[in-house]
């Protein structure tokens, strides 16, 4: 067994993405719901970001315990964040939320006034 905690901190990773891509026949799982486009989803946002495995990892997991038919499992470590239901679309807020907004993400929304 080899740790390797101090190498991946060096590196910069300080969050994991585990998306449920988890298969089964006796009801409904997040593989039947679009787990792999989600994952694809989560991957895309972080590579538009420069993120994915420089400060975020992804990845895919079996059951989370969070079977939904409207959705997929994610949880966000080690914030301890559990989502269930999860979609393609909202991927981007997930993440922003989660991971944290960047400042090319606060150059494209809306301006509100108040």
């Amino acid at each position: 067994m080899e740790r390797r905690t101090e190498r991946i901190h060096e590196r910069g990773v300080s969050a994991t993405v585990l998306v449920c891509t988890n298969e089964r026949t006796e009801h409904t799982a997040c593989a039947a719901v679009d787990g792999g486009a989600v994952t694809d989803a989560v991957r895309d946002w972080l590579r538009e970001r420069d993120r994915y495995w420089s400060e975020v990892a992804v990845a895919e997991t079996s059951c989370l315990g969070m079977c939904s038919e409207e959705g997929v499992a994610v949880v966000i470590q080690p914030r301890d964040e559990w989502f269930a239901a999860v979609t393609v679309e909202d991927v981007p807020t997930l993440m922003a939320e989660t991971v944290g907004a960047t400042d090319d993400d606060a150059a494209t929304e809306p301006a509100t006034t108040g």
